[in-house]
């Protein structure tokens, strides 16, 4: 309790209590990843009868007052709560220029004598305004307002030097505090929880994927596949003593005016990855996952802590190539219509073969665990046992049984092209006939697999009449040929496709 509110409370008919938080005692913190999290402990509260003004500190700067939740986990007592009040504590500068104004104050002033103190009154401590929306949706400019100090007799846009505030401010906090005056029928002794929802709390998840030494294999290959949750704290407060668990999922949550933002993840219990039970468990909780680190954890403000919470070994990783040499934006006219430029998409030069990683996550791969979104990295050991970097992506949440799908790069030895052999249209039968010649060669010492991507985009009526090979239709408008392209040569696909409207 700070001298102030120690005053306060003498100067008062209630009873005052400073509620006992252990700074050693365990705080229960629920992370989610966009920059919130709820926290839970507990207070030893002393009530006397009548009205009780109780003092918490040990909370954060980012809290959301009206998140608050104080009560009695037992459920035999109902915690009256008259009045609640919260001060964030941010003591700065401005906070203190803003409480004198009005007021003289000591200057200290370096001059070629040395430092000196002058006095001055400050007739307007300054303020910066942001933005704002308007009514209309219309944002306005941000003012910056200069201070205002009166110094022998004269008015100045500036400080004179710097400030220096009397110790005994009124109102001074040096921690965010919680206050509460609690109305009792009698005397009572208990431990209540208090709960709440506070910004400045964020987590994400990470792998690292170690393949071996096979870098001209195309199929299945054995992997490593370590995973880390990286947790931040920026709520203004340590945590000496914290229990954590992250939660994953998408929840729902309004967006107040300190941009506090909602999400939540889980981790599945019972896995166990090499033979040992992890650290970091997993279970469902209502839609969304639950992770828990069992284990009591330091959380200073302002840093970055990291946990291990998959370890798994002979994790089946298929690498394959995929060339896509349309552009990216085509799309058919789905009011029944058709695209009849005899150009309309072959302005793309791409000639890369992307390289695509894809894992399977079950049981059975040595997984099987909900992976939250995250960066998953890949490396592959050099002949001499050293690990590369050689591509990473994002992966989104991933449930058990799903398959995790990477780009990673584009094959330097592997090239295509793509062209247009055959337009014709006929627009008394309403029907466009189009050839296309896609080719990719192989540079390597080994033959490859590759996929030709080929979209269907004039229009939603298609039929394809003439091809060199078969092919696979993905969907409604994207075929894909499988071709073998052998080592230090090339294959070509040929098609023809009819577009009717």
């Amino acid at each position: 309790m700070s001298v102030r509110s120690l005053f306060v409370c003498l100067g008062l008919s209630v009873s005052c209590v400073l509620a006992q938080q252990s700074s050693n005692q365990p705080v229960a913190l629920t992370i989610y990843n966009q920059d919130f999290a709820v926290a839970r402990t507990s207070l030893d509260l002393d009530l006397h009868a009548g009205v009780n003004e109780v003092t918490a500190t040990e909370v954060t700067s980012r809290l959301e007052p009206d998140s608050v939740i104080l009560r009695d986990p037992s459920d035999k007592r109902t915690v009256h709560i008259l009045e609640q009040n919260y001060d964030a504590a941010v003591v700065s500068e401005q906070w203190l220029l803003q409480k004198y104004e009005g007021k003289t104050i000591d200057f200290e002033v370096n001059t070629p004598q040395g430092k000196q103190i002058v006095q001055g009154r400050i007739i307007r401590a300054g303020f910066y305004r942001p933005p704002e929306v308007t009514f209309d949706y219309q944002q306005t400019q941000g003012l910056q307002v200069q201070p205002l100090i009166e110094v022998n007799g004269k008015m100045q846009f500036q400080l004179p030097g710097l400030p220096l505030f009397p110790v005994a401010t009124d109102g001074l906090l040096l921690k965010p505090t919680l206050r509460w005056q609690i109305q009792a029928e009698r005397p009572e002794h208990f431990m209540a929880e208090l709960a709440y929802i506070t910004g400045g709390f964020d987590w994400e998840a990470t792998y690292n994927v170690v393949v071996p030494n096979n870098a001209d294999v195309t199929g299945d290959e054995k992997a490593d596949v370590l995973g880390w949750v990286t947790i931040h704290n920026q709520s203004g407060t340590d945590f000496p003593a914290a229990r954590i668990k992250l939660m994953a999922g998408d929840v729902a949550k309004i967006r107040n005016q300190s941009g506090y933002r909602d999400q939540i993840m889980t981790f599945a219990g019972g896995v166990t990855v090499n033979g040992q039970q992890p650290g970091v468990t997993q279970k469902p909780f209502d839609d969304f996952h639950l992770y828990d680190l069992n284990r009591t954890v330091v959380l200073r403000d302002g840093e970055t802590k990291q946990v291990q919470f998959l370890d798994a070994a002979d994790v089946t990783v298929h690498r394959s190539y995929v060339y896509y040499g349309a552009r990216r934006d085509l799309q058919p006219d789905y009011n029944g219509n058709i695209n009849q430029n005899q150009g309309y998409g072959l302005d793309s030069d791409n000639t890369q073969v992307r390289i695509e990683e894809e894992i399977r996550n079950s049981a059975s791969n040595h997984l099987g665990m909900p992976l939250p979104a995250g960066r998953m990295r890949l490396y592959r050991r050099d002949a001499d046992g050293q690990m590369e970097f050689v591509g990473e992506s994002v992966i989104r949440h991933t449930p058990a049984e799903e398959t995790v799908k990477l780009v990673t790069g584009s094959a330097f030895d592997l090239k295509g092209s793509r062209r247009q052999t055959d337009f014709n249209a006929d627009y008394q039968r309403r029907e466009i006939h189009e050839s296309f010649e896609i080719k990719v060669t192989n540079q390597k010492d080994q033959p490859v697999h590759v996929t030709i991507l080929e979209p269907m985009y004039r229009g939603v009526s298609w039929e394809i009449l003439s091809k060199s090979s078969d092919y696979v239709k993905r969907d409604s408008r994207t075929i894909a040929f499988p071709v073998e392209v052998p080592a230090k040569g090339e294959a070509t696909v040929t098609y023809t496709v009819r577009y009717t409207w």
